[in-house]
């Protein structure tokens, strides 16, 4: 997962055409620390159809007091600079919770059209 520390590098990523997921983290989050080890079987399983970044709260907090991020870990799927959907609550999340979310999100993306300007 590539990790994002500065707010450019944060709005180019989520401003391609190609579906983008945030993960929200810090590095004292207990829970953030629970999906950690299966995050990256995750990713496999949607490579190719989603790009994901890692940003930690605490690095952008501007940016995440923008976003309105308020739990954490929270995902929110971005295309073509706009949010599509979120999964966001302070309650620890599952694996299965999270790829239900990122199924989600390649619903509501391939519900778009695509942005050939």
């Amino acid at each position: 997962m590539r990790k994002i520390t500065e707010d450019a590098a944060f709005r180019e990523q989520t401003g391609k055409s190609e579906l983008t997921v945030a993960v929200f983290k810090t590095t004292w989050c207990k829970d953030c620390h629970f999906i950690e080890p299966f995050m990256p079987d995750v990713e496999k399983k949607y490579e190719g159809r989603i790009a994901f970044i890692e940003v930690d709260r605490d690095d952008l907090a501007d940016l995440c007091s923008e976003l309105n991020i308020l739990g954490i870990p929270s995902f929110i799927a971005f295309r073509d600079g706009k949010e599509l959907v979120r999964f966001v609550n302070k309650l620890r999340k599952s694996r299965e919770e999270i790829e239900q979310f990122l199924d989600r999100a390649l619903e509501v993306s391939n519900a778009l059209p695509s942005s050939a300007q």
